[in-house]
Parts: C-alpha cells; sequence; structure tokens
C-alpha cells in the first residue's frame, strides 16, 4: 500500500530513522562489491528480526565489523566470534557472527574471480529490475530467480543467504526496484541506474 499522504511505500510507516532510510536509501542501485558484501551481511542478521531493529544497530554493526571490511573479516576466528557474542550493540548470535566471517572468505574468492559486485549484476544484464507493482501483496517474498542467486551463493560459500534473504537484500541494494509504482522513489531510483 502507498502511503496517500506522503507517497510512499506503506511498509516504511511513520519512524523517522525508517522514512529516511525509504527515502534515500533503500532501493538505490547499488555498484560497489564491499557494500553489496555489507548489505547482505545486514539482512543476514535480520532473519527473524525487524529491519528497523538492524537499522538502529547498523553504527555499532559498523564498528564492531571493523567497517564492514571483509579482507580483515576473513581472518577473523574463534576469539573474535566469542568478543561479538559480548558486543551488546549488535544482535549476538553465533551462527550469523560465524556466517559474516565464512561469508568474508567467500567474498574474497569471489572478487579474485572477477568480483562479488560482477557476480550480482550479472544475473540482472547490469540494470535494475524494475517491477511495476501497485500494492505490498503483489510484491513476493522470494522469486525464482532469488532462490537461483541463493543456491549459487550457498555453493560459493555464502550463509545466511536464503531466498527471502536474498531478495531483501537485491530490494534494498536497488538491484530490484520494488517501490511501489506509486511512490515518489519509484520513478527517481530508476533513474539512477548506470
Amino acid at each position: 500500500m502507498v502511503d496517500d499522504m506522503q507517497g510512499r511505500c506503506g511498509w516504511c510507516g511513520t519512524a523517522s530513522d525508517y522514512v529516511a532510510y525509504h527515502d534515500t536509501e533503500w532501493g538505490v542501485p547499488e555498484y560497489d562489491s564491499r557494500a553489496l558484501w555489507e548489505k547482505l551481511i545486514l539482512d543476514g542478521f535480520q532473519a527473524g528480526l525487524a529491519w528497523l531493529t538492524i537499522l538502529r544497530k547498523r553504527e555499532a554493526f559498523r564498528a564492531a565489523f571493523e567497517g564492514f571490511d571483509p579482507n580483515t573479516i576473513a581472518n577473523w576466528g574463534e576469539r573474535d566470534v566469542e568478543r561479538l557474542l559480548q558486543n551488546a550493540g549488535i544482535v549476538r548470535h553465533r551462527g550469523k557472527i560465524e556466517a559474516a566471517i565464512a561469508n568474508a572468505k567467500a567474498w574474497q574468492a569471489m572478487e579474485a574471480r572477477g568480483g562479488f559486485d560482477a557476480f550480482v549484476w550479472d544475473y540482472f544484464d547490469g540494470k535494475p529490475l524494475r517491477n511495476t507493482f501497485r500494492t505490498l501483496e503483489e510484491v513476493p517474498p522470494k522469486t525464482p530467480l532469488s532462490e537461483r542467486m541463493s543456491k549459487d551463493m550457498k555453493k560459493a560459500g555464502f550463509r545466511f543467504c536464503g531466498p527471502t534473504i536474498v531478495y531483501a537484500w537485491l530490494e534494498a541494494t536497488g538491484v530490484v526496484n520494488d517501490h511501489l509504482v506509486g511512490c515518489f522513489r519509484h520513478d527517481e531510483v530508476a533513474r539512477m541506474a548506470r
């Protein structure tokens, strides 16, 4: 549903940080390999939680995860996992923390083979998929393409990247434009594509 008063996607509600995220970041095409990876990690941490929880902890995550430098995180071990499990500023979930470390290693391997960014955008021939959904009910939680990407990513060593997480990540990074057609951001983010 589009908020008729503001012309926004109805999912963002009225919380100021959610509205700011919707209005400035969500759905903007992301082409930077490291930034794509950071957002995948955050979407993995969000599994089972509200995105607002992660959004409000994002700066604490950035500090705890060394600015989301995958080259640093790939070298982490059990001592780092234990340190992060004591950090009340982030989501303290052993499996998700260990997945972030594994995903840093998988990102490095993918970078060496041509880039994580190329891996992502090749599924879409380098152009964002622009959907024309009019209501939130039309937006799928996953698609056959997110299922295929999820399988390919798991084969490459990524974790916490099921098809629903992958689809939410594709939406957040603007690889898929799922702003509703009545939302003022639908056309704006479409114009930001390369």
